[in-house]
């Protein structure tokens, strides 16, 4: 893979979605960034703006993303947005990276669990760090499968999707710096 084919589609936010982009950045590598007008964001880089007719194209029932995620979800228009978004980032990826949390019902924590929740029903590759256990972890179409040191992901498509928390820790920072070392030093 030639690093000037690459895209990463993310979001632009403070926390997971900043560090994407700038690892992105420091290595040469395009991104996208889908937002929509008045939603606050760190990365300029690649911004890609949707509009109404645009946001609308990823709408998802709130009711149906509730009852997938095992929680309630409130019919706030700024979050229904977000979703949006979410599902233009996961939609033009091949494969998605995510920090966050794994819950014990198998989704992960906030907003950035229905990003997860729509990979695995595109049937992508789905990895995702867990700041808490400190470990990164693929999903198998079953369950999540903790991988060991030395076993961690290596970026294999030109497209790819890099999303999470805005509650980024050292742990988190460190994951995704690796992620991209590893993918693109070696």
């Amino acid at each position: 893979m030639k690093r000037e084919d690459m895209v990463l589609f993310s979001g632009g936010a403070n926390g997971a979605e900043a560090e994407f982009g700038a690892n992105a950045e420091r290595f040469g590598i395009d991104e996208v960034n889908f937002t929509f007008e008045g939603h606050n964001r760190i990365r300029q880089r690649g911004l890609r703006v949707l509009n109404h007719e645009e946001l609308r194209n990823g709408d998802v029932s709130l009711e149906y993303v509730s009852k997938l995620m095992n929680r309630r979800y409130t019919d706030n228009p700024t979050f229904r947005k977000v979703l949006q978004s979410i599902w233009y980032q996961i939609n033009n990826g091949q494969e998605v990276y995510v920090i966050g949390e794994i819950l014990e019902d198998k989704t992960v924590k906030g907003g950035t669990g229905w990003g997860a929740e729509f990979s695995k029903l595109c049937n992508k590759p789905l990895h995702v760090f867990d700041q808490k256990r400190d470990a990164w972890f693929f999903w198998n179409h079953i369950d999540w499968v903790e991988l060991k040191k030395g076993d961690e992901p290596v970026i294999t498509h030109v497209h790819f999707a890099g999303t999470g928390t805005r509650f980024l820790e050292e742990n988190g920072i460190k994951a995704i710096r690796e992620l991209f070392e590893r993918s693109f030093l070696s």
